[in-house]
């Protein structure tokens, strides 16, 4: 959460005042039933669709010949992630930086180390990319602070609904959730706090082609309901907007790739629109160990101070592997702008597709 350097207790959970007297252990009373979350009104009001500028992504040259002028560009595993080295983010120009959201767009996520970046201008750069996003709780109207997690979260998942260490699409449950999120670490342990992104585009190519069909024509329940209760219980937090929940296609197409990816996160999705409930609970348990075992389509990013991951949300998931290092060890400052409303379009085809008909001599 933005401003907690410091992971609150886990006596801090409402479900710690209310203890067993036959085990001596807390009730599983979810945050939920907090009063304080009845009697919280958020400052800001729902927000409205809007429609974000053409993606950077469209602009770039897909030779990319000005940015591989500069930098050198080191592909991390086959599906998801590359190293850009020999250059500083800060120094790019707007042709580079159009590069850069089209490399972003194709390899999920880009890593820098040893940057000179500021915060004035990393706000700069993300401006190029588009509108800058605000997070439910941001207080800053430009950046959002990102710490780590050394909190049992294996316990603390036990007493409120939200899984917050799951993989994820940041914010995917708002009506444009959004397109790039850049976090570069001004404090970070020598050990742990890594980072694991897995590739949506991956993930699609790996399922049946029965399921694939089945996806395509669902909506995921997106919501930031069980977030919202956690962030008051657990983190006294005070979020700035209401709760929300979105239907978002299942399997989403992006738009600058045209390339198919899963759309359905742990974190957010509590189930399809258009299955019962015991249909919903099996595809999104059956989902949940199709992402974490992903293997072939993971990267996993060891920080240090002046890294930088600049990834795109449309997919790619991530998650931070929670640490047993010390509180207050792990600081990044994150910006994000908005996207497009998720959708689908029939027509387009998967990652595996593009390759295949390539090999086939054919012209894209």
């Amino acid at each position: 959460m933005e401003n907690l350097l410091r992971p609150p207790p886990i006596e801090s959970l409402e479900a710690y005042k209310h203890i067993s007297a036959d085990s001596g252990y807390p009730t599983v009373i979810h945050s939920h039933y907090n009063i304080k979350i009845k009697a919280h009104t958020p400052p800001d009001p729902p927000r409205e669709e809007i429609t974000p500028p053409k993606d950077r992504g469209f602009y770039a040259d897909p030779e990319k010949k000005a940015l591989l002028a500069v930098a050198k560009l080191v592909d991390l595993t086959e599906s998801i992630g590359t190293e850009l080295k020999d250059v500083q983010l800060s120094q790019l120009d707007d042709q580079q930086l159009d590069e850069l959201a089209a490399l972003v767009n194709e390899r999920g996520v880009v890593f820098f180390r040893d940057q000179d970046l500021t915060t004035e201008r990393q706000v700069e750069i993300f401006e190029h990319f588009g509108i800058l996003d605000k997070h439910t709780t941001q207080n800053d109207k430009k950046h959002f602070i990102v710490s780590g997690s050394n909190s049992d979260w294996r316990t603390v998942s036990k007493y409120t609904p939200w899984p917050m260490m799951e993989f994820h699409a940041d914010t995917s449950f708002e009506i444009n959730p959004p397109s790039y999120s850049l976090l570069r670490m001004e404090v970070h342990p020598k050990v742990g706090g890594d980072t694991a992104w897995v590739s949506g585009y991956g993930l699609y190519d790996e399922l049946s082609p029965h399921m694939q069909k089945l996806l395509e024509g669902l909506h995921a329940i997106h919501t930031s309901r069980l977030q919202y209760d956690t962030t008051i219980d657990y983190y006294n937090d005070s979020p700035n907007r209401p709760p929300i929940d979105t239907h978002h296609p299942a399997i989403r197409t992006h738009p600058v790739t045209g390339f198919k990816a899963l759309n359905v996160n742990i974190a957010y999705c509590t189930g399809f629109a258009e299955l019962k409930k015991a249909e919903s609970d099996a595809l999104l348990q059956f989902l949940n160990l199709h992402i974490h075992s992903a293997d072939e389509h993971l990267v996993r990013w060891k920080w240090a101070v002046g890294s930088i991951a600049l990834w795109d949300n449309r997919a790619t998931l991530h998650r931070v592997i929670p640490g047993n290092y010390p509180t207050g060890a792990r600081r990044g400052i994150r910006t994000t702008v908005f996207g497009e409303k998720p959708f689908y379009d029939p027509k387009s085809e998967s990652r595996l597709e593009r390759a295949e008909r390539r090999v086939g001599g054919e012209k894209t």
